[in-house]
């Protein structure tokens, strides 16, 4: 399998001044997978990932239920880790008025951390969801996304570059 390329520029003005390039082998888009990466993503969910409203507003919920706050990056970070473009990012104000995010293929949901929802008796708002661009100007990937992919993926299996 060819390396994956993710890279993340910084600009000032429209000039890039400065790329974070990942180079990494992507895993192979199957079921399989799929379940094995979620599962490595959720593991290497912790609180120091939270970075300022989500842990502002809800800090017990931060405390006590592992999953929520971490939707976007763990969802943006599945969604570069597998080899495919057939994974769509999705979204959807929740019962909170929260944005939750997934990963859909067709009918096929692959939620990272739907058990936000399931471990306080909700649902996650998946009627509701539509295609959804990334955050971030130009759809840049999140340094949190990053990040995660590299506890993911171990430091040994990923070249982190900054140039």
């Amino acid at each position: 399998m060819n390396p994956k390329v993710v890279e993340r520029h910084r600009y000032n003005k429209d000039q890039i001044i400065q790329t974070r390039r990942f180079i990494f082998t992507p895993y192979s888009y199957s079921e399989k997978n799929m379940s094995l990466v979620v599962g490595l993503i959720r593991r290497n969910l912790t609180p120091d990932l939270l970075k300022g409203r989500k842990r502002l507003m809800y800090p017990e919920d931060t405390k006590t239920n592992r999953c929520y706050g971490h939707c976007y990056h763990s969802t943006q970070a599945l969604y570069y880790l597998m080899d495919t473009d057939k994974l769509v990012p999705m979204s959807a104000e929740d019962y909170r008025g929260e944005k939750h995010w997934w990963l859909q293929d067709g009918e096929k949901i692959y939620d990272v951390t739907a058990e936000q929802y399931y471990c306080v008796g909700k649902l996650p708002p998946y009627q509701d969801g539509k295609k959804s661009s990334w955050y971030g100007w130009k759809g840049r990937p999140q340094q949190i996304s990053l990040d995660l992919m590299v506890r993911v993926l171990g430091k040994d299996k990923v070249k982190d570059l900054t140039i």
